[in-house]
């Protein structure tokens, strides 16, 4: 072009810059009538039409610009025109104007519908658009461009695509199809492994979807067969998705492919935590467990230079089986604090920036005073939602008192707060917040000024363990979610006069805190319509029905064969068994553990797991008697027992988790059903089991006790909770002025 046309193409640009599309195709008109034989007039005009919504008009003026050219003129046009659109959409693209980018882009796959590049672009701006679906995936072609050997793919987009679709929509039936695409495509492939495993772990642990993260999962190992890390986590997904021997032959393999001893623990637990939840291999989950007891020993003799260098190795939950099979508090007591402890100093050691950034020490502001008029209360908690810590801590936040309490939650990894969260954590907070286990949370943890942060979950979440290690908040108590965890850094650990004996204080790394009545306590729980009926299940209208509702984590033999025991002395009785589970291996066990003892497993009843909570409860009623677990009580299931006045048998023990249902029964009032040896075990629940006016006895205890009782008077609970944060700040206060 000469100057003044030169002029022209700086002008008609300025007016695309600005927007002027009008004036702009103005002056490419002209260029146009001047210069018929340059063909970016042609392409520039019909963009400037089609940016104001002239579609038929842009398409005529770019086939006149290709009329009566040769193949080969024609091909190089085309390849033009492309570059034109392509810039333009990427422009508009930065400049958030993602309709019109996705509008121009859709004309280059008119152009060129192989063009995988722009087809990767086309899914990101709908992702933007919020109108992307699994079809878009399907309907484009795109998934069988990737898979093939010649197309010309730009990774760095390819790979940011896969993430926005697996963040926007991991569910979307093609997503898996697309992901399995990327990953063929994909030299080398561990960029992508990472973006996929990543959201798998997503899918398990925030959107409950653990079978469809296995399925991302198996991918990524099929493309990487020796990254452990996929099969550590695919064991995982395996286990929470009850898929049983799958997670069972997983874990083997990923045992057998330790090295160092910090793996040969993390990988044994996970041996040792598929064979438990399977139910039906105690012997092998035991022989596991006395190996983890050797590894965890040795470990902790040894502080060896390969412990200290293992940071990302989660060795904190590691010791979490042990209550399960022993009530032996102060073995089982040492052992997860020593792991705890490790855990605790390789936060120390590896994330400096961290605990300089984020611990309450380096960085805290806040006024110290005794007289405080609000203290600031913190929740983390991964199960703030429909889930047993849900159920149990929606009662203290609702009851919490704003005038002298400000009440925040970090809901630790949810994907969106749900009808419940809504109604029962965020409407009675100050604040709530859906959050990723970070720095993000320590960040928000230290602007919002935490004076007490209270950890819901403890040692079944282990990602926990860094944010608390880093200590963000001056004040650190463990409430509800299990035992105690055992980091140094948690200053107290909530109990009440009988969930743990007297002498509890000598194994805990944690001040014990003793509320006076007890150390949990709800106003009730909701309850569906029972869909369980006698003549359902073949039981006769005259029998008595005992019930026992725990996974295969819970199922003792000794424990099991009490149960079967029982059912032996009581004539025309039937045990309904429910709980997670491989359906084959428990039937096998239970049926082999009532053989033992000469009993017909004919008797035994199998239920699936109900489809809600209030459901569950609902065909509770269909029971005369509960058998609680040992050494391993029911927590949750005790209280939702208890609510819906049905006898319970449990066995009371020395540790934490064998006490749970003897603090609960006391605080209702009801001692009849507590046993303190395997012989009252089983005399109770025979005496419940003949005894129809004692089961009738105990049921109007139970139902009266709702008016009464300390277990179902959660304002009167939540006082005594704030009594205890007021006393912990003061204790606080006093120590540091």
């Amino acid at each position: 072009m000469n100057s003044a046309p030169d002029s022209e193409w700086q002008q008609a640009n300025q007016y695309l810059l600005q927007g002027n599309y009008a004036r702009a195709a103005d002056l490419y008109e002209q260029a146009i009538a001047a210069e018929p034989e340059e063909k970016s007039h042609y392409w520039q005009l019909g963009l400037m039409l089609l940016l104001q919504g002239q579609e038929a008009e842009a398409q005529t003026t770019w086939l006149l610009g290709m009329a009566e050219g040769e193949s080969e003129e024609i091909e190089q046009w085309i390849a033009q025109l492309i570059q034109v659109l392509q810039t333009e959409a990427s422009r508009q693209a930065e400049l958030g104007a993602y309709q019109i980018a996705w509008a121009i882009r859709q004309h280059i796959q008119e152009i060129a519908p192989a063009d995988v590049n722009n087809l990767l672009h086309i899914i990101a701006l709908s992702i933007q658009l919020e109108t992307f679906t699994g079809e878009d995936l399907t309907a484009s072609g795109i998934i069988e461009l990737l898979q093939a050997e010649e197309s010309a793919v730009d990774d760095k987009l390819l790979l940011l695509v896969l993430q926005e679709v697996l963040n926007y929509a991991p569910e979307e039936p093609a997503v898996l199809t697309f992901t399995q695409a990327c990953l063929h495509h994909a030299q080398p492939p561990q960029a992508f492994i990472h973006v996929v495993m990543l959201a798998s772990i997503k899918l398990d642990y925030s959107a409950n979807n653990s079978a469809l993260a296995a399925l991302f999962a198996e991918l990524c190992w099929e493309r990487e067969p020796n990254n452990t890390e996929v099969l550590n986590n695919l064991t995982l997904f395996y286990q929470n998705s009850r898929q049983y021997y799958k997670g069972i032959t997983s874990a083997k393999l990923s045992y057998e492919k330790a090295t160092s001893l910090v793996e040969k623990i993390y990988r044994n637990y996970l041996l040792i935590r598929a064979l438990m939840s399977a139910s039906g291999h105690w012997q092998s989950a035991c022989s596991a467990l006395e190996e983890q007891k050797e590894l965890i020993l040795y470990i902790i003799k040894q502080l060896s230079k390969e412990i200290e260098e293992a940071a990302d190795i989660y060795l904190y939950n590691t010791a979490f089986f042990f209550p399960y099979v022993t009530d032996a508090p102060s073995q089982n007591r040492f052992l997860q604090n020593q792991v705890a402890r490790i855990s605790y100093e390789n936060t120390q050691k590896f994330s400096k920036e961290l605990v300089e950034n984020y611990s309450y020490t380096s960085s805290d502001t806040r006024n110290i005073t005794a007289n405080k008029k609000i203290l600031r209360i913190g929740y983390i908690s991964h199960c703030l939602r429909r889930h047993s810590i849900g159920w149990i801590a929606r009662w203290l936040l609702h009851h919490h008192d704003r005038e002298r309490f400000q009440v925040y939650a970090y809901l630790v990894g949810q994907l969106a707060s749900d009808r419940f969260a809504q109604q029962w954590i965020v409407n009675n907070t100050y604040r709530s917040y859906i959050i990723e286990p970070n720095r993000e949370i320590l960040k928000q943890i230290q602007s919002d000024e935490i004076d007490i942060l209270i950890d819901l979950d403890s040692i079944t979440l282990d990602i926990h363990c860094g944010i608390f290690s880093i200590k963000p908040a001056p004040i650190q108590v463990s409430w509800l979610g299990w035992d105690a965890s055992g980091l140094p850094a948690i200053d107290y650990f909530i109990a009440d006069p009988y969930v743990l004996p007297e002498a509890a204080q000598e194994y805990y790394t944690e001040k014990i805190w003793r509320l006076p009545n007890t150390y949990v306590a709800v106003d009730g729980f909701e309850v569906g319509v029972p869909t369980l009926r006698r003549e359902q299940l073949d039981i006769p209208s005259d029998a008595v029905i005992y019930f026992v509702t725990q996974g295969g984590y819970k199922r003792h033999p000794d424990n099991v064969r009490l149960q079967m025991r029982i059912l032996k002395e009581v004539p025309n009785s039937y045990l309904l068994i429910k709980g997670l589970a491989d359906e084959e291996s428990s039937k096998a066990f239970f049926a082999e553990v009532a053989e033992e003892v000469g009993l017909s497993g004919e008797r035994l009843r199998f239920l699936p797991i109900d489809p809600s909570s209030e459901i569950h409860r609902a065909n509770l009623g269909i029971a005369d008697v509960v058998l609680d677990t040992y050494p391993y009580n029911g927590a949750t299931t005790t209280l939702e027992t208890l609510w819906m006045g049905i006898p319970l048998v449990t066995r009371v023990g020395q540790q934490f988790a064998a006490r749970n249902s003897y603090t609960m029964m006391m605080n209702v009032g009801v001692t009849e059903g507590i046993a303190w040896s395997d012989d009252e075990y089983l005399e109770w629940g025979v005496r419940l089991g003949k005894d129809e006016a004692l089961r009738q006895q105990v049921a109007w205890k139970l139902k009266a006790s709702r008016q009464t009782a300390p277990l179902w008077n959660a304002k009167q609970f939540t006082r005594e909770m704030e009594a205890a944060y007021s006393q912990m700040w003061a204790r606080y206060v006093e120590a540091n002025q």
